[in-house]
């Protein structure tokens, strides 16, 4: 019964008047007794399906309410209605699941993303969260295709982990331990070994570390998964719960890293620019409606297919975090006191919003810093011969910061060493990791892209809740 069923994308961009088709979907809306505007996801443009008037049952007719599925068999015919080439004329009808019209929360009206994030079991059968979560598949997709092409494995790192890869201490822990009689040692402290895995496990933040083993071996891996960080960030480019891509990449320097981040971000958008280009077009329109409700300042200069344009077209610009420093210091924002946080000297963190300015004000292109101060990153980055610097990069993209977060690792054993006990990092803990520096180490590096922020960058969006399906944040572990 099911599989002779045609998708209603295809249907629209081939089907021919005088064929019969059975469509499958769910009714957005039922006007004139007769017409019933039909979806099934596969494309935000709804197929016009008509009910020649006296043709069907008085009971039927009253159950094609918005949200219910249906079941429709009938004949193609030319359209003369404005918006669509062709129609389907109903021979049969059957309601495959029925739909209480005042229950039902999502009226054919338009609803605000704070309403829809309440609503996220249901916000797909919108438009613009058809054209969101297309676009996300269709950017994974675009992850695997790229390193499958350049001969990369794909590693799967674990969700458990007893490490802590950043050195960051915001992790979830993992435990089968009764919290209500949690075992003590004699100190007072938990004892973890009678846990599960005998020893204090945690959510993964990353699969770096377990990346680069792989690396050792076969060259080039890559991960894609879920990563945690169990960071009390209430903002709109923040998950507790997100998806991490992370590439290692043995016999390459900080400049090879910086190339292949730069080559992988422009590939998934010209991925999604060849292949979403209709849900693209929606999601430009709804960013440029929604942008005339803003300030002229706050509106972006370019549209939305013009940004992703703009960036496949120019080089990203590259620059030490010195000599962004300077321009920061130096800028009229600075001066001015316009940043809530102001840029006084060197060995500062850089906040998003001196990320933003660069990118967005003084540049006007995607950014990538390099060399940052070895107080502010991670122990495993390769540490420059000034002896204040590491071999880091991050990639800025316009709109929201940080997109890519990488570095040339430190491949000798001596200088790991000293920096791990430098910051307090047990090696006995990592020993597994220093095998790798132990046993022919050679150059490598890698970077992490969040792959919402990679979503959210694409589509528009400006609060990465509505580019994840069900998000996971402070308070909230709603389905």
């Amino acid at each position: 019964m099911f599989n002779k069923r045609t998708k209603i994308k295809q249907l629209l961009a081939t089907g021919e008047a005088g064929q019969t088709v059975t469509v499958m979907g769910w009714v957005r809306t039922f006007r004139n007794n007769q017409f019933i505007a039909l979806n099934d996801g596969s494309t935000n443009n709804n197929l016009q399906v008509v009910a020649t008037l006296g043709s069907f049952d008085d009971a039927l007719l009253k159950r094609l309410t918005t949200g219910a599925s249906v079941k429709v068999t009938g004949e193609i015919v030319a359209s003369v209605g404005k918006g669509q080439t062709l129609e389907v004329k109903a021979n049969t009808i059957e309601i495959l699941g029925d739909s209480d019209a005042e229950k039902y929360p999502l009226q054919p009206k338009k609803h605000s993303l704070e309403f829809l994030r309440e609503k996220a079991h249901l916000r797909f059968r919108t438009n613009t969260f058809g054209s969101v979560f297309r676009v996300r598949h269709s950017l994974a997709f675009a992850v695997h295709e790229f390193f499958n092409r350049k001969g990369f494995v794909y590693l799967h790192t674990p969700v458990i982990t007893a490490s802590d890869a950043e050195g960051a201490g915001e992790m979830f822990r993992v435990t089968t331990l009764p919290l209500e009689n949690l075992p003590k040692t004699e100190d007072g402290a938990i004892d973890f070994k009678e846990d599960f895995f005998g020893k204090s496990a945690n959510l993964t933040v990353s699969g770096q570390l377990e990346g680069e083993l792989g690396a050792m071996a076969f060259s080039d891996i890559y991960t894609f998964g879920p990563t945690f960080r169990a960071e009390n960030s209430n903002t709109t480019r923040h998950l507790a719960e997100f998806w991490m891509i992370e590439p290692e990449v043995a016999f390459n320097d900080l400049e090879d890293n910086m190339n292949l981040a730069e080559e992988f971000i422009k590939y998934l958008i010209q991925y999604v620019m060849d292949h979403n280009r209709e849900d693209l077009s929606f999601l430009a329109q709804r960013l440029a409606e929604e942008e005339k409700q803003l300030p002229q300042d706050k509106r972006s200069e370019l549209g939305l297919i013009e940004k992703l344009e703009f960036v496949l077209n120019n080089d990203f610009e590259r620059l030490t975090y010195t000599e962004a420093i300077e321009i920061l210091k130096e800028s009229n924002h600075n001066k001015k006191k316009k940043f809530q946080y102001p840029v006084e000297g060197w060995g500062v963190d850089l906040q998003s919003e001196h990320e933003r300015y660069l990118v967005e004000k003084h540049f006007k292109k995607p950014v990538i810093l390099t060399n940052y101060p070895k107080e502010i990153k991670a122990f495993y980055m390769r540490q420059n011969d000034d002896g204040k610097t590491v071999a880091a990069m991050d990639i800025l993209a316009p709109g929201i910061g940080e997109i890519v977060g990488g570095s040339q690792r430190e491949e000798r054993l001596d200088k790991l060493e000293q920096r791990m006990k430098e910051m307090h990092i047990p090696a006995e803990e990592l020993s597994w990791y220093l095998d790798t520096r132990r046993f022919g180490t050679v150059p490598h590096a890698g970077f992490g892209l969040g792959f919402e922020r990679m979503v959210l960058f694409v589509t528009g969006m400006t609060n990465i809740r509505d580019v994840i399906a069900f998000a996971r944040t402070p308070n909230n572990c709603e389905f």
